[in-house]
């Protein structure tokens, strides 16, 4: 049998050694320091250490961490807008005694630089050029926390704009601008539109009215070929021409009268009926045709002087 001595010792020494052991998890260093030293950094796994004596100063997260940093600035153009900028960074391995013991407080230091960056490129741009250059101020943001974190033991992975906040009426604005600029796009195209179908409009009439010419050019072709064979068949049986075509003109006559009492609702306009009747009628159109043909030949008189004294 052991003495209640003995089991105090057993105790005692058991103490010691779990309080000699640790464990680091994964993605986590542990700074060891001896008698109020820096001693070492141990990292994930079992370890030993001599107790009281050494003692673990902290645990370092060597995961990637991000810091969300909300900036309010001013605009080239003097409208304050508020800017999210997302920080990703990680503690390298190597420098892990640097980012334990140089920095009190590293998310308080890369917010200093994010403030002082934005605040030093964002007031050289205008409001839409903010939105459209967004990338190049996290490239400058990461570029600075860059050059001033990684002597501390920290490496900057990405520096992203993840929003541009500006007033609310600065929106209602811009929304009116572009809502504006639509409609008026939108006019734009609804007048080459009324455009296009006036001119495929006009273009459908004048190709209609020229084959509607063309039509009736042919038509008055074919009707003078017609009277043209007609006065020769009458001359054929000893019809003399003046007398074939007054027989002509007599008969269309006759024709159109037929034509129109054929439609119960037309007004029948009845035209001299007597045998001389043609007769006349030719004889007036023989009159019309020969008055064209001398004004036609007094015109071409008129026109020819007119030449002659420009030529002068």
């Amino acid at each position: 049998m052991y003495s209640p001595f003995t089991y105090i010792v057993i105790g005692i020494v058991l103490l010691i050694l779990l309080m000699g052991m640790f464990i680091v998890k994964q993605q986590t260093a542990a700074v060891l320091q001896r008698l109020g030293k820096f001693h070492s950094v141990r990292n994930a796994g079992f370890h030993l250490r001599i107790p009281i004596i050494d003692q673990i100063a902290g645990r370092v997260n060597l995961r990637i961490q991000q810091l969300d940093v909300l900036v309010e600035t001013k605009t080239k153009d003097d409208v304050f807008v508020r800017i999210k900028v997302s920080v990703q960074f990680l503690i390298l391995m190597d420098k892990i005694y640097d980012a334990f013991y140089r920095l009190q407080n590293p998310h308080d230091q890369i917010t200093s630089y994010v403030f002082d960056t934005v605040r030093a490129e964002v007031p050289k741009l205008k409001l839409d050029d903010v939105f459209e250059k967004k990338d190049d101020i996290a490239i400058a943001i990461k570029r600075e926390l860059q050059d001033a974190m990684n002597d501390y033991g920290y490496d900057i992975i990405k520096a992203l704009v993840t929003d541009i906040d500006p007033a609310e009426q600065v929106k209602e604005a811009m929304n009116r601008i572009n809502a504006a600029e639509r409609e008026k796009t939108a006019a734009e195209y609804e007048g080459e539109a009324e455009r296009i179908r006036i001119v495929a409009k006009a273009t459908a009439e004048a190709e209609s009215k020229r084959l509607q010419g063309q039509g009736i050019a042919d038509q008055r072709r074919e009707i003078a070929r017609g009277l043209e064979e007609s006065v020769e068949v009458l001359n054929k049986v000893g019809i003399n021409s003046q007398e074939a075509s007054a027989l002509i003109v007599i008969t269309q006559h006759y024709d159109t009268l037929q034509a129109i009492s054929e439609n119960t609702r037309s007004n029948l306009i009845l035209l001299p009926n007597n045998p001389s009747s043609a007769s006349d009628m030719m004889s007036q159109l023989i009159s019309s045709f020969n008055a064209s043909s001398q004004l036609s030949e007094i015109q071409k008189e008129i026109d020819k002087q007119e030449e002659k004294k420009q030529g002068d």
